[in-house]
C-alpha cells in the first residue's frame, strides 16, 4: 500500500472513531484534550461535533492552519510529558492523543508516560482515542467502528 493510501485510511479511520466517540461525548461533562495540535484537523472536527464544548489543546509548536487554532487559554505549547500533567484533575470527558510516530523506538518512549497521563487526564466513564496502543488497568479499550480496522487506531473508556 502506497504512504498515500495509508494516510488516507488512517484520516478516514480517525473520523470513524471521532464521530462515534463525539456522540457518547455529548452525553458527559468534562473538557476535551488533544494531544498533538499538527496542523488542527482533528482539533477542527472535534470543535464541529462538540459545540460549545471546551477543547484544549496541547502541542511543542504552534504549526496549526489559522482556522484550526483554539483561544489563548485552550492552547498549551511545549513537551506534551512535561505540559499536560498540569492538567492532571480536570476530568476531561475526551482525550484524544495523536501522538505516534510510526517510528517504534520514539514511541516506546511515549508510551512510556501517556498511558497513565491519559487515565490521570480522564473522568470516570471518559473516552481517549489514541494512534498507539495504551495499556493501563485504568483504560479498558472498546471496539473501533465497523469501518475501522482493529489495530490502526485504539478506543479507550476510563473504568
Amino acid at each position: 500500500m502506497s504512504r498515500l493510501e495509508s494516510f488516507i485510511r488512517r484520516m478516514t479511520a480517525q473520523r470513524d472513531i471521532l464521530d462515534q466517540v463525539c456522540v457518547e461525548v455529548a452525553k458527559i461533562e468534562g473538557p476535551v484534550l488533544e494531544l498533538g495540535l499538527g496542523n488542527g484537523r482533528t482539533f477542527h472536527h472535534l470543535r464541529e461535533r462538540l459545540p460549545g464544548r471546551r477543547i484544549v489543546a496541547f502541542d511543542r509548536a504552534l504549526a496549526a492552519h489559522d482556522s484550526s487554532i483554539p483561544e489563548a487559554e485552550n492552547l498549551v505549547l511545549g513537551e506534551i510529558s512535561e505540559t499536560a500533567p498540569r492538567f492532571i484533575g480536570i476530568d476531561a470527558a475526551l482525550v484524544n492523543a495523536d501522538l505516534g510516530t510510526g517510528h517504534e523506538d520514539r514511541d516506546v518512549v511515549t508510551l512510556s508516560w501517556l498511558p497513565d497521563l491519559i487515565a490521570r487526564l480522564l473522568r470516570v466513564g471518559g473516552f481517549a482515542v489514541s494512534g498507539i496502543p495504551l495499556h493501563h488497568p485504568q483504560l479498558q479499550r472498546l471496539p473501533p467502528p465497523p469501518s475501522v480496522p482493529t489495530d490502526r487506531l485504539f478506543v479507550y473508556r476510563r473504568v
